[in-house]
């Protein structure tokens, strides 16, 4: 075999040769696009603080970077699939360490914002491609563990991300950890060439441009509208928003059914296996990336932690997703993917809801245990959903399948800090009046004002209040021990809401997913199911949806 990786993966005779050290860059890259969003998590009070952000900018700051990579990722996975889908890897690898050096750089808010969608464009090459050349490149029999590794790196980036960006905070600037992700970048991009099969699709067909546009319209306009609403109010802009992506969702359902080559076959969500797969994702996302966004404020605001102490604190949530990947591909085989996948969803409910219990006197153990719940149940659930939803996809629309996986996570993930987040805002800023009960009234107006929109500002005023002469300390005490209560008492009922969400969407996967039994029946009747045209994946030949959720793994 050649040193470089010339040789596509579709003219091979047997599986490829480098497939694992194939999946260890394509993890890599991975790392990458979920560490951007929780390493910013850490740096979010230093750019605050820094750059003056208030609380649209930096909302936008963090979203600027998920409505690309949202809006995107299906037409790019199209793309990928059509002409080369490690091109399309290596090019979101260098979009994405472009858009980091940028962000590095920059010194207004309009500059930061703008190189997180830079990154997101990159986000948007490079996911849907890890996934499409990990089906691309493993046979059926060892494609569940590869996809186990790929989810376990996700929960590695939410801890590795601030623990890395921690440690930098500690004695450089923010916008060091827009520079974690050039080496990676690099390496991964050079790695890729030598490691990484080339692969595409045969017999593809023109791409469907239309359905393409009406994908960015809809999930853009809808994920801009959870942005928006939620956090700012429902104005004319969110509003318009949601509207645009209603109507837009429409019309592609509607050209997509017409279309002889869509770039969704839509009529896959009459699958239960495939539906249940994508709701199970996005509900999941929800509700931990929305607990994990304000469990980790209340580490930094309430209990004072720093950047370094925050990432390593997230450490057990890391470990507890390996062990739930690892148990995942041990027994989804003998318990069937409905079983882990519902018991990874209420694992995660209870993990949610027991930060019911949080208090102005909680500490960090108060934490500990839903961290490890959280992590240990997106080990277990989130690869057998992903291994379901890959599996309905021919050879020729693997990347619009690793699209769709990963847009529901994205709208899961954006859903969860939006909603959630917005509860809490409105949480604190309601509990904050009452908490500073005759303190508020001494106090000048704006930095009331300031105080409730962010627990973040209220103590960015009660060091400056602290600073002043003639009971200027006690002011602030009294100021910042209100904000610490208001925000824990906005936790408690934020937790409330996002545990009883999960809850809900719990009981709807359990509903719609097939039993073991049902699946194995509708596995024979699949074949006539799969859109026409396209020649399968040569390595996964007699595969199916159903064969995902009862995969051997050896």
């Amino acid at each position: 075999m050649p040193l470089l990786a010339t040789t596509p993966v579709d003219r091979m005779k047997g599986p490829y040769p480098r497939r694992w050290w194939a999946l260890l860059v394509l993890c890599l890259s991975l790392l990458i696009v979920v560490m951007a969003n929780t390493s910013l998590i850490v740096a979010a009070p230093d750019m605050t603080k820094d750059l003056g952000l208030d609380s649209s900018q930096l909302q936008w700051v963090i979203d600027g970077y998920t409505v690309p990579y949202a809006a995107l990722m299906l037409i790019l996975g199209a793309v990928g699939d059509k002409y080369s889908r490690r091109g399309g890897l290596l090019a979101g690898l260098a979009v994405f360490a472009g858009g980091s050096v940028m962000g590095s750089l920059v010194d207004s808010p309009e500059l930061v914002i703008a190189a997180r969608a830079v990154m997101g464009v990159g986000a948007a090459l490079i996911m849907p491609a890890t996934l499409s050349l990990l089906v691309a490149s493993f046979p059926r029999a060892e494609r569940a563990r590869a996809i186990t590794a790929w989810t376990a790196t996700s929960g590695l980036a939410i801890a590795v991300g601030p623990l890395v960006a921690g440690w930098l905070l500690e004695s450089h600037a923010w916008g060091s950890t827009f520079l974690i992700n050039v080496p990676v970048a690099v390496v991964a991009f050079v790695a890729a060439l030598f490691l990484v099969p080339p692969s595409k699709a045969t017999g593809m067909g023109r791409l469907d441009l239309v359905g393409g546009l009406l994908s960015i319209v809809t999930v853009g306009s809808l994920v801009y509208a959870i942005i928006e609403g939620p956090h700012f109010g429902w104005g004319a802009g969110p509003v318009a928003g949601a509207v645009v992506a209603g109507v837009g969702l429409v019309l592609f359902v509607l050209w997509e059914l017409r279309h002889p080559h869509p770039i969704v076959n839509v009529r896959m969500f009459a699958q239960r296996s495939f539906s249940g797969s994508m709701l199970a994702v996005l509900m999941f996302f929800l509700g931990t990336f929305g607990a994990i966004y304000y469990a980790t404020q209340h580490l930094q605001f309430v209990l004072g932690y720093g950047p370094l102490e925050t990432g390593v604190r997230l450490l057990p949530l890391a470990g507890a997703v390996f062990v739930g990947a690892a148990l995942t591909g041990l027994l989804t085989p003998r318990l069937g993917m409905k079983s882990m996948v519902t018991a990874g969803m209420a694992l995660g409910t209870v993990g949610v809801l027991l930060l019911v219990r949080i208090d102005e006197g909680s500490g960090y153990g108060d934490f500990l245990v839903p961290f490890l719940l959280l992590g240990f149940a997106i080990g277990l659930s989130v690869s057998p959903c992903t291994d379901t939803i890959m599996g309905h996809f021919p050879e020729r629309e693997l990347g619009v399948g690793g699209g769709l996986n990963d847009t529901a996570l994205e709208l899961g993930g954006s859903l969860g800090i939006a909603v959630l987040g917005s509860v809490l805002a409105t949480g604190y800023r309601d509990n904050l009046g009452g908490a500073l009960g005759d303190a508020g009234r001494r106090l000048p107006p704006e930095a009331v004002e300031t105080a409730k929109d962010s627990v973040g500002g209220a103590l960015a005023v009660a060091e400056k209040i602290a600073a002043t002469p003639q009971g200027g300390a006690e002011a602030a005490r009294q100021l910042a021990g209100a904000a610490h209560r208001a925000f824990a008492d906005s936790v408690a009922h934020t937790s409330l809401v996002g545990g009883i969400v999960m809850g809900v969407g719990t009981v709807l996967v359990l509903l719609i997913l097939p039993g073991r039994r049902r699946a194995r029946g509708a596995a024979d009747g699949l074949d006539s199911s799969r859109p026409a045209g396209g020649s399968e994946d040569p390595g996964a030949q007699g595969s199916s949806p159903e064969d995902a959720a009862v995969s051997r793994v050896p």
